[in-house]
């Protein structure tokens, strides 16, 4: 049964009570599931233009709360206000993309008989579940209701329990602007997920989090027939070849390894970096940790497992160059650590650490690093930084994970869609190819009836025919 205790959710800054609020029963879950199954075909029925503009109209909403939904956000995570801001307004900008790209998302037409039409037509897959992470909660949450909502899906969201004011306000503000029921939030823990990633009237269960949640879906999944579409993280490697500036390959480290304390999907996890650089880019990404201000993590539990990686790690032979030491004080504070002396065998290398940890391994040549970059279960994205075209080509070629990035931690066009590969997920979870994920495929083939007196003259033809074959025979 579900746990039906309320979360009690406590700043990540000081420790101060920040609020409380209870989770969904088991009425509720099912309740919310039946009530989106009942009102989802008058929504799909719905013009696609209507559905675009009840989207835009969305976003505008939530645009004009940025401040209110970034500022419950820091309360909640600890994410910097400033850059909490830009997280809701990367969700605004996500809703305005999918009020566009959704009322021209098509099928085609097939090449059949002169006298019948085929065509392939998208139609909504039904019931989506989303199930959202803490990092990054609203600009995550905004592309999974964003492509289901617009493409006539109805959605029931679950937020993490790590920010439920977060996901709920966000929640009910861009539910205003649909029919009720279209958009349902429900609060909970993992047991209410897993609750509805279980439930048999749910089409699709949409997930971004971590990998054991991820198999857990699966199997759930596996046994209802739903679609599971999934970004489960990443271990993602940063491989810095001979010919590079050391210090500029170091802020590009500390970028990719210290932005938002470390708790992004496609932060940097591990570090080869050829012997030829090696003193000058560790000297260098020393004095960059030095400049980034401890932040705190969401919470003093995901502080523990971050700490144990890099005690870990020492505990091995990994040398701390600074941080690696857990500040006195309230919060859950953690400093940018650095670590070299790093083996590709310790943890804190094989798997995804999500906190201000640069583990560094210090490599012979660049096949070297990108042979170590290769060998991971994860398969989210990568960094190459390299001067030489050849190596970029056999880098992107060679790395299996879903984004390589050349010459930069961060980036990339608008309307990117790379698939996580292996456990790091399935399916596209952004851009133009996500409306395709939320929806199913018809195939019509559309022939011409044949009048019924036409029917009787072949009718009697045939018989006539027929006939005059057994008279000769």
């Amino acid at each position: 049964m579900t746990d039906m205790r309320a979360l009690d959710i406590r700043s990540p800054r000081d420790g101060h009570p920040v609020g409380h609020l209870p989770t969904a029963s088991e009425h509720d879950i099912a309740g919310a599931v039946l009530t989106a199954r009942e009102v989802q075909p008058k929504w799909a029925a719905t013009p696609a233009a209507e559905r675009g503009a009840a989207l835009r109209q969305a976003a505008g909403v939530l645009r004009a709360h940025a401040d209110e939904v970034a500022t419950v956000l820091e309360q909640e995570t600890g994410r910097p206000v400033a850059s909490a801001r830009e997280g809701v307004l990367a969700g605004v900008s996500t809703l305005e993309q999918y009020a566009e790209l959704g009322p021209v998302h098509r099928g085609r037409s097939l090449l059949g008989s002169w006298d019948a039409a085929d065509f392939m037509v998208p139609e909504p897959r039904g019931v989506v579940v989303a199930l959202t992470p803490w990092n990054d909660p609203v600009a995550v949450a905004c592309g999974l209701i964003g492509a289901a909502l617009v493409t006539g899906n109805a959605v029931v969201h679950k937020p993490s329990e790590r920010c439920p004011h977060t996901g709920l306000l966000m929640g009910q503000l861009v539910a205003e602007s649909f029919p009720d029921g279209v958009l349902q939030t429900l609060i909970g823990n993992g047991q209410v997920g897993a609750r509805l990633a279980a439930d048999q009237h749910v089409d699709v269960v949409a997930h971004v989090g971590g990998t054991a949640t991820g198999r857990s879906i699966l199997a759930a999944t596996a046994k209802t027939g739903a679609k599971a579409l999934l970004e489960n993280g990443g271990n993602d490697a940063l491989v810095i070849d001979a010919d590079v500036d050391p210090k500029w390959a170091a802020a590009q480290a500390a970028l990719g390894a210290f932005t938002n304390a470390g708790q992004l999907c496609t932060s940097v996890e591990r570090i080869f970096v050829h012997e030829a650089v090696a003193d000058e880019f560790l000297q260098a990404l020393e004095a960059e940790a030095r400049n980034w201000v401890a932040q705190p993590l969401v919470d003093v539990e995901h502080r523990k497992l971050v700490h144990a990686h890099v005690a870990e790690a020492v505990a091995d032979g990994a040398e701390v160059l600074i941080g690696g030491e857990v500040p006195d004080g309230p919060g859950a504070f953690y400093p940018a650590t650095v670590l070299t002396r790093c083996t590709p065998d310790m943890r804190v290398m094989r798997q995804e650490t999500f906190g201000p940890v640069a583990p560094v391994c210090v490599v012979e040549s660049f096949e070297e690093g990108l042979a170590e970059a290769v060998v991971d279960e994860h398969g989210l994205a990568a960094t190459v930084l390299t001067g030489s075209m050849a190596h970029a080509q056999q880098a992107w070629r060679a790395l299996p994970v879903g984004t390589v990035k050349v010459n930069a931690v961060f980036g990339g066009a608008p309307g990117g869609a790379a698939q996580p590969r292996r456990m790091s997920g399935t399916g596209f979870g952004y851009g133009p190819e996500l409306l395709d994920e939320m929806t199913t495929v018809k195939v019509v083939h559309l022939g011409q009836a044949q009048p019924r007196r036409q029917a009787e003259a072949d009718w009697r033809r045939t018989a006539s025919a027929s006939r005059a074959v057994s008279s000769s025979t």
